[in-house]
């Protein structure tokens, strides 16, 4: 029990004498921690984790080198892409015998928000925000990506004009001949027949990806979900009494909004972070298909 245990990694030579681009592993669980001012919770994450294998006659890496640095993560102390630059370098640095220079990482976790009820006090409940978050340090250059999906309701333009425009039709019928309307009467009409006809709103989502700094010491990631959902004006609720509700639908109400524009209110709204892409998603109750849009990149600019 006392010999020394074979390692074929290292004493075998690869029988077909290629480098490889990326090795390693996927779907670890790992518990990390996200902190930001006001918020920090031990969270639930899967990640992905590689490093480059250019030596042709190495025949493989150290899979258990990898796995011990990922559990790092997992020790209390929060992301940061700095953490994250310092962590892949360590990475390359396990791998000198393999020749290793690139070391990339994918986390998948999803962040746990409270939320208040927009009227009822003393009333909230739990919203997940699924983040990804990518980072890579390639031939020295470290690259950091956050990329976040924020829930929405959205409403028809086109549908809500053409529901008004029957209500109005049914209002004038009922009316019709009367030089005069009292005001009991139109609010009789309206409570029972304001119905006449809906627009048609949805379940929306819009999926963001900015660049982060390599020397922040946070992610940054509810100030961006703070910006997309001010952007949109709607984000999905969470507990609701009835006043909630009723204050859900004036917001609807008064933020129209087909697809297009709300990716070109998130894109608006993120100006000045680094390389912005976006892709919105209306999942439709009128068709069986989705209305989809995607929003160019700003200019390059630092978080704010």
């Amino acid at each position: 029990m006392n010999a020394a245990l074979p390692d074929v990694s290292i004493t075998d030579v690869s029988s077909n004498l290629s480098p490889l681009a990326w090795v390693g592993m996927q779907g670890i669980d790992l518990p990390i921690t996200v902190a930001e001012p006001g918020y920090r919770r031990d969270l639930h994450a899967r990640a992905d984790v590689q490093v480059d294998l250019p030596a042709p006659h190495v025949k493989g890496i150290h899979m258990s080198r990898l796995y011990r640095l990922l559990d790092t993560l997992g020790q209390g102390e929060a992301l940061s892409p700095a953490g994250l630059h310092q962590l892949l370098q360590t990475m390359i640095d396990s791998h000198q015998d393999c020749d290793s220079r690139s070391a990339r990482l994918r986390l998948n976790v999803d962040l746990l928000v409270r939320r208040p009820a927009l009227v009822t006090q003393d009333l909230s409940g739990w919203k997940s925000y699924p983040i990804r978050l990518d980072a890579s340090l390639i031939d020295g250059r470290f690259d950091c990506r956050v990329q976040v999906t924020v829930g929405y309701s959205s409403t028809c333009p086109c549908s809500a004009a053409l529901s008004r425009q029957l209500i109005e039709q049914g209002f004038q019928e009922a009316f019709e001949g009367q030089e005069t309307i009292q005001t009991a009467s139109a609010a009789a009409w309206l409570r029972r027949h304001a119905s006449l006809a809906t627009p048609h709103s949805q379940r929306s989502e819009a999926v963001v990806a900015v660049n982060a700094t390599g020397e922040a010491t946070t992610l940054g990631l509810l100030p961006l979900i703070e910006r997309i959902e001010q952007a949109v004006g709607t984000p999905v609720q969470t507990a609701v009494k009835r006043a909630d509700e009723q204050a859900f639908a004036s917001l609807n109400g008064q933020n129209l909004m087909f697809v297009e524009d709300a990716a070109r209110r998130i894109e608006a709204a993120l100006y000045g972070y680094i390389r912005p892409s976006i892709h919105v998603r209306h999942l439709e109750s009128l068709h069986p298909h989705d209305a989809v849009a995607w929003a160019s990149p700003l200019p390059e600019g630092v978080l704010t």
